[in-house]
């Protein structure tokens, strides 16, 4: 007889885990399948967590090489220890899957190792094991998309996951695609010391954020020394003896010595069976669902990577609570105006609602307020005046519309932004409200003033 829950959530990263657990809360039995053996997904075992490790530490390691000195803070015989930061990351990832699965005993949820496959509406097998629920949710994730041409084997072309884990720092890695985790390994492996080469097929980096901030972040990073070929279409990558060799439309190839392939990702939906529940999934893999998350098979939900949206651990999340909140209680909603991303260079980039491109493109009426971190009093006392605040509000109404930063703790400061937008506050709400001196959330409360063209300091 096969055993039964509540419900049973197919993936355990963060939107499956987040979606255990809240269901969990609410009181269902609830069962969670997952086939790696670490709880986490993507994000916690070989993605979000164990980069900004990495980051964390490949940044200290810049700057005592290159800036405490400027503090009068003299040190000397400074270097590496590539294997111990390694560790450092490893026991980072180590307590994060160890607390989700301290989580999942404490809440009592059942996991069950393997790969899920459907075999009809709420019946479902894991290794050979059949399990039924009244309510099943896909939150399988994603995988690095392929390039045409590139051939990884995962030595010297790699993903982001082979990145994470070089036991040396390359002479040359080449990195193809100018996205957020293509830029943050970047950044990684060049404060390390490698020579990088970021490869980009658009004419800029960080597709679909604000081109403005962008265009600022790619001179910065420049500065710091990588190296940008923009508008270049890579034809293929391949290992070339001890090294690899990058080729690419129109230009000389590269020769390097390991090859970073980041040009985003796609979904996990593949194998799960979805032929027995009738459903068909879009042309870029994803599974079809309405507002309250339902797939066209009763009682079969999908969230998180493997539908439309971006591909965000925090997404996930949130759509993994509203999921089950709309199963429980009828009532769970996502606002995904108010949904931030953050690129973990140094400066951060963060943005949360709509670009000036957008507003644009649709005919909004906006008005801008900006203010730069050179001009902020705490920035400059951690010598990081880098980048800027930027807010986007409606011409007519003043509710912000969109908020970016490029600048020094970014991912933090676009939480207030974050929480204004889901308030419907207004760029004046925000400029009546008192920030604390000297602090770096004071550049948010002069670019509010600047939307009205009355910034203080500048």
């Amino acid at each position: 007889m096969a055993k039964s829950h509540d419900i049973i959530v197919i993936g355990a990263g963060p939107g499956g885990y987040v979606a255990a657990l809240r269901a969990a809360q609410l009181g269902l039995d609830v069962g969670c399948v997952e086939k790696e053996s670490e709880l986490g997904g993507t994000c916690v075992r070989v993605g979000c967590i164990p980069s900004k490790a990495l980051l964390e530490a490949s940044e200290l390691f810049h700057q005592a090489n290159h800036e405490l000195a400027s503090f009068g803070v003299n040190v000397s015989g400074v270097s590496l220890d590539l294997a111990k930061m390694q560790k450092k990351k490893d026991a980072v990832v180590k307590a994060n899957t160890g607390g989700v699965a301290f989580l999942f005993k404490k809440r009592k949820i059942a996991r069950y190792a393997g790969h899920a496959r459907f075999l009809a509406p709420g019946r479902i097998e894991v290794g050979g094991e059949a399990l039924e629920a009244k309510h099943v949710i896909i939150a399988t994730g994603s995988r690095v998309a392929p390039l045409a041409g590139v051939e990884l084997d995962g030595e010297r072309v790699v993903t982001s996951t082979e990145a994470l884990a070089f036991a040396e720092v390359p002479k040359h890695l080449v990195v193809i695609g100018a996205g957020a985790i293509g830029l943050e390994m970047a950044s990684v492996w060049s404060r390390l010391g490698a020579k990088v080469t970021v490869v980009e097929y658009l004419d800029r980096i960080l597709p679909g954020m604000d081109g403005e901030l962008a265009d600022e972040a790619r001179k910065v990073l420049a500065k710091q020394g990588l190296e940008f070929r923009l508008g270049a279409r890579v034809t293929g990558a391949r290992r070339a003896g001890d090294g690899a060799v990058v080729e690419i439309d129109g230009a000389e190839p590269i020769r390097c010595d390991r090859v970073l392939l980041a040009v985003g990702r796609v979904p996990n939906t593949e194998g799960l069976g979805l032929d027995a529940l009738g459903l068909e999934t879009d042309r870029r893999g994803r599974i079809p669902v309405d507002e309250a998350y339902r797939t066209a098979s009763p009682s079969v939900y999908a969230i998180g990577d493997v539908i439309a949206g971006p591909m965000l651990a925090h997404k996930a999340s949130e759509e993994g609570v509203a999921c089950v909140e709309r199963i429980v209680t009828g009532y769970g909603h996502v606002n995904y105006d108010a949904i931030p991303a953050v690129v973990y260079t140094h400066p951060e980039v963060a943005a949360v609602g709509k670009t000036e491109e957008e507003l644009t493109a649709s005919g909004v009426p906006y008005r801008k307020g900006s203010f730069p971190f050179s001009a902020n009093g705490r920035a400059r006392a951690l010598g990081q005046t880098d980048g800027r605040v930027k807010m986007l509000a409606h011409a007519e109404t003043d509710r912000v519309l969109g908020a970016h930063i490029l600048g020094p703790r970014a991912g933090d400061l676009i939480a207030e932004l974050v929480a204004a937008i889901e308030f419907g506050a207004s760029s004046e709400d925000i400029a009546r409200t008192c920030h604390a001196h000297p602090t770096l959330a004071e550049a948010v409360h002069e670019a509010a003033l600047a939307v009205d063209e009355r910034a203080l300091h500048i």
